[in-house]
């Protein structure tokens, strides 16, 4: 059984910033293209059965620097959506709703997204898990995305609620392992950088 590996896309500039980013397609700064670029030597004495990357521009080209050329895009790999609160910052947002809390409280619609609740993200994450699974029984499989996606990911890897994300904060441009032990989902590494 091979591990799964995480990668969290470069830094953005709304990333940089605090800013919530969900569907809005931007580029990785100069900063974030040389994170992307230093996850390449915690690459290259790995093989994976299966690479799969966000459709969003930071993910792909995070893939594209790392040296993950095979990468194919999966839909359900997309960010939280973050509807009426896209672009905006968690203390902006608190202004309004002082005791708002994303992984409890999800998001309302925007005029451009419709935002998801933590459940939504659970089913999403839950579809990449059940599409890896067999790649899995033949090696390692990488995945680069996004932040909060790839937090919902690990809790439900790990057989957890959705809402559990919130417990393993996830920097930009790291790699991150889950592994098993003794058949039991597990982390084994978190925030790795050269």
């Amino acid at each position: 059984m091979g591990d799964l590996l995480l990668a969290r896309h470069g830094e953005t500039e709304w990333s940089r910033d605090g800013r919530h980013t969900g569907r809005t397609d931007l580029p990785l700064t100069p900063r974030g293209e040389d994170q992307a670029r230093s996850l390449a030597p915690l690459l290259t004495n790995l093989t994976f059965a299966l690479v799969l990357t966000s459709p969003l521009l930071r993910a792909r080209r995070t893939a594209e620097l790392a040296g993950l050329t095979a990468a194919e895009p999966e839909p359900a790999l997309r960010e939280w959506d973050y509807g009426a609160y896209e672009g905006i910052t968690t203390a902006e947002i608190r202004r309004t709703r002082p005791n708002w809390n994303l992984w409890t409280d999800g998001v309302p619609p925007g005029r451009e997204f419709p935002g998801e609740s933590p459940a939504e993200v659970g089913e999403r994450a839950d579809r990449v898990l059940s599409r890896v699974a067999g790649a899995l029984t033949k090696g390692n499989v990488m995945l680069v995305a996004h932040g909060h996606l790839l937090r919902v990911l690990t809790a439900r890897r790990l057989g957890l609620p959705p809402s559990t994300g919130r417990l393993f904060r996830l920097e930009t441009g790291t790699l991150s392992r889950l592994s098993l032990e003794h058949n039991t989902p597990v982390i084994a590494e978190w925030n790795t950088r050269p």
